[in-house]
């Protein structure tokens, strides 16, 4: 492990440039800590940390000049694996002519750098990663987008309020798929961010950088970050047996007490760093010459999602509310081999009524052995 000073984070963004990235990280726009460009460290939160609960997210300055000191913000990197809209093609007919000419949409993506990616956040891409490249017909232009990413990931050093990563297994400490990993240490006078490699173009970014072996201590306080931001997640949701548990429960009268409150909004969908569900939308000009195909995100949790020939299929918020979470707990394993959900909390923070997903699935639990024990009675 090596340590690096406060004052020279800038030159971790200068060898990410330098190298053709366009740096993205955490900022604060809107009252939010949000991902985007960056150019220097300064445009990162500093100072700055979020307090969240179910349906509740607000900023608050910190009493020191930590980079990283929040947990998460409604933005995953989605939004860069799986833009919210992309063009795919583009259709023009000159005025007079049936001639059409289709021209296929090719934008270069930018390779992209992520800095201060979170353990969550780094299992949610690998996740997005199974869906969008690994099936039976990937997309060129997700491949492209994911081509040559380069990950400083940051480990946790406090929790959320809505933070059960610990129980899903995927953080807060990040273990695989970073180049970089570091974690922030300050107080007492320091400031300083212990990093280590996880790639050889990592090790090579680092061997640039003017950074010392770190010490003992220091090594100590980078390893108790991440336990310290476990032991303080008080949500969590059992994972044994999630996937039968779910699929044994789909008539469960808590779908209808979720469905009572549950508005339809979509808003736990579009914050969701791994849901992937899309659609295309068509847009022509007045005159009829031109026309544009676009993929947007759309979600489970409205109607024309399930819409086939004389209706949609999913009428209810009780089965949308049920497609949502089964599907993320339960048949995701089915299609990709693992969880659609990684923890980070986002859906329960960004619910305006405050539905909580670890709380739904212990409603279901905790009544599904009496129903087991009377089936197998009977």
């Amino acid at each position: 492990m090596q340590t690096l000073d406060r004052d020279s984070l800038d030159l971790l963004f200068a060898a990410l440039a330098a190298r053709g990235h366009t740096v993205v990280g955490p900022t604060v726009q809107g009252g939010a800590i949000l991902y985007d460009e960056l150019h220097s460290s300064a445009e990162l939160p500093i100072g700055w940390t979020d307090e969240q609960d179910g349906g509740t997210y607000r900023l608050a300055r910190r009493e020191d000049e930590a980079c990283f000191g929040y947990a998460v913000g409604p933005q995953s990197l989605k939004r860069f694996q799986l833009p919210p809209r992309v063009a795919l093609y583009h259709e023009q007919r000159a005025p007079g002519d049936s001639a059409v000419v289709v021209e296929t949409a090719v934008e270069a993506p930018p390779r992209y750098a992520f800095v201060g990616v979170r353990a969550c956040d780094l299992a949610a891409m690998g996740v997005l990663d199974a869906v969008l490249l690994r099936g039976a017909h990937p997309d060129g232009r997700d491949a492209a987008r994911r081509d040559g990413v380069f990950i400083v990931a940051v480990q946790c050093g406090q929790a959320g309020g809505t933070c059960f990563c610990a129980s899903m297994g995927t953080g807060p400490e990040v273990r695989a798929g970073h180049d970089l990993v570091m974690t922030e240490l300050v107080g007492d006078g320091q400031h300083v961010f212990v990093l280590d490699a996880g790639t050889a173009a990592g090790a090579e970014v680092l061997a640039e950088l003017p950074t010392r072996v770190a010490s003992a201590q220091e090594r100590e306080a980078a390893g108790a970050a991440p336990r310290r931001a476990a032991e303080q997640q008080v949500r969590t949701l059992d994972t044994h047996d999630i996937r039968e548990l779910l699929q044994r429960n789909l008539e469960h009268p808590r779908w209808d007490e979720v469905a009572e409150r549950c508005l339809s909004c979509g808003n736990c969908t579009m914050v969701c760093p791994t849901c992937f569900c899309t659609s295309v939308e068509d847009v022509t000009d007045v005159a009829g010459t031109e026309a544009e195909r676009e993929q947007v995100w759309t979600s489970c949790f409205t109607l024309e999602h399930s819409y086939v020939h004389g209706g949609s299929v999913r009428r209810s918020t009780r089965s949308r509310y049920r497609q949502w979470m089964t599907h993320k707990l339960s048949t995701w394993f089915d299609q990709f081999g693992s969880s659609g959900c990684v923890g980070c909390g986002r859906c329960i923070t960004w619910c305006p009524v405050a539905i909580d997903i670890t709380e739904e699935a212990a409603a279901i639990r905790a009544t599904d052995g009496a129903r087991v024990a009377r089936e197998a009675g009977a």
